[in-house]
């Protein structure tokens, strides 16, 4: 419900994001991730993996270690209307080369990290930082 609400406040300009959280028990294996969505693994109350499409169109997943006793890892928020901020920034080693931040659910850019051919996410942000 507060994922429709809020995709309908981005609709109207009231809200920005291109990224929104949801909790899901299984590690997404051999499904494509749909934009939009980052998925939250959790056993319980323990958040495992962050995972995500690719936002620079390669197609690949991304996984991020939320464990706290590994490295690297990374840690993940959320706001009322579930826009994630992942710390630290993610950086895609292959051939992407994708390189950002997510903070309150935007993909924010670094310098030199976005591909040339990268489609505009559905909130339309390419923020470069």
């Amino acid at each position: 419900m507060k994922n429709s609400i809020a995709r309908f406040l981005r609709f109207f300009g009231f809200l920005r994001f291109d990224l929104l959280a949801e909790n899901t028990p299984n590690f997404p294996t051999g499904v494509e991730i749909p934009p939009g969505k980052l998925l939250v693994v959790r056993d319980g109350q323990i958040e495992k993996w962050a995972c995500l499409s690719c936002p620079g169109g390669c197609g690949k997943t991304i996984s991020l270690s939320l464990n706290p006793s590994r490295r690297p890892r990374w840690n993940v928020i959320r706001d009322f209307w579930r826009r994630p901020t992942v710390q630290p920034s993610v950086h895609q080693r292959n051939e992407c080369g994708c390189h950002f931040w997510i903070k309150e659910g935007r993909i924010d850019w670094c310098a030199n990290g976005h591909p040339i051919s990268a489609p505009t996410q559905p909130g339309g942000s390419a923020n470069i930082v």
